[in-house]
């Protein structure tokens, strides 16, 4: 047995006779559990041993999760992303991605609120209202043209910002990169996104498969970047994962101490 990525020293199988006597099967099921018991201890070292990253103790359940992922990607996801990008005309391509971007702003604009961050929260409903009428429902991005910045949010820093931290790093069955509070704030996630509130469900389930498609189909070049430069693709979706998560949660801190820092006397 062996850590992922390297070569098991296990190079015979144990011989099965089914006309062993009762001592041989008993002895057959206690090496059986010594191996078990084996496997666990090495994939806890794996975890815990001095190269383990400190954030992803629980790797070897993730780079396993990675896998699966990637295996559902290469067969399903990336060949139709792909397909998307070649028959669809580059300005479609282009309306698709604003409408997308402006479903998110609606939910940013509320926890941009919850975060008590006003003059954000002002900027991402003024780019949704503006986008959903004047944008024929955000394929055109106008509040971009009018100089409205936008701040993407979801409800996993509004509970950073609420004090809680980030958790270990897990990779989730097809949903990809997340931690602990990223995964507990998911629901919440869901729930707030626009699309959801659609009744009619073949719609609704349309819509979900193009925005999946559509995010797959921004990331085709960096995944390919990835998996031809990177010696353990792995590692650096899940660093780049925490760099960024990081990256955001240092600008609700510095948020927050300029908040503090205004209302001061």
């Amino acid at each position: 047995l062996s850590c992922p990525g390297t070569r098991s020293n296990l190079t015979n199988p144990i011989p099965m006779n089914t006309s062993a006597s009762p001592a041989r099967g008993r002895t057959l099921r206690r090496t059986t559990i010594v191996l078990f018991l084996g496997s666990a201890a090495v994939l806890a070292g794996c975890a815990t041993g001095p190269n383990a990253h400190p954030r992803d103790p629980l790797e070897p359940w993730n780079r396993g999760v990675y896998k699966f992922n990637d295996v559902v990607d290469q067969a399903v996801l990336k060949p139709v992303a792909t397909v998307y990008t070649t028959v669809t005309p580059n300005l479609v391509q282009t309306g698709v991605r604003n409408f997308f971007n402006n479903l998110s702003d609606a939910w940013s604009a509320v926890n941009s609120a919850l975060q008590f961050k006003g003059q954000e929260a002002m900027n991402n409903f003024w780019r949704f209202t503006i986008n959903s009428t004047f944008g024929l429902g955000g394929v055109f991005d106008v509040a971009s043209e009018a100089q409205i910045p936008r701040v993407k949010q979801d409800f996993g820093l509004t509970l950073g910002r609420w004090g809680m931290g980030t958790g270990p790093y897990l990779m989730l069955p097809l949903l990809g990169p997340s931690t602990v509070r990223d995964t507990v704030a998911l629901p919440v996630d869901m729930n707030g996104n626009p699309i959801g509130a659609i009744n009619h469900v073949p719609t609704r389930n349309q819509v979900t498969a193009l925005s999946v498609i559509n995010q797959r189909a921004q990331l085709l070049d960096a995944s390919d970047l990835l998996n031809q430069a990177a010696l353990d693709p792995y590692s650096v979706l899940r660093d780049a994962y925490l760099h960024t998560r990081d990256a955001d949660r240092r600008g609700l801190a510095q948020a927050a101490v300029a908040g503090g820092a205004a209302s001061a006397p």
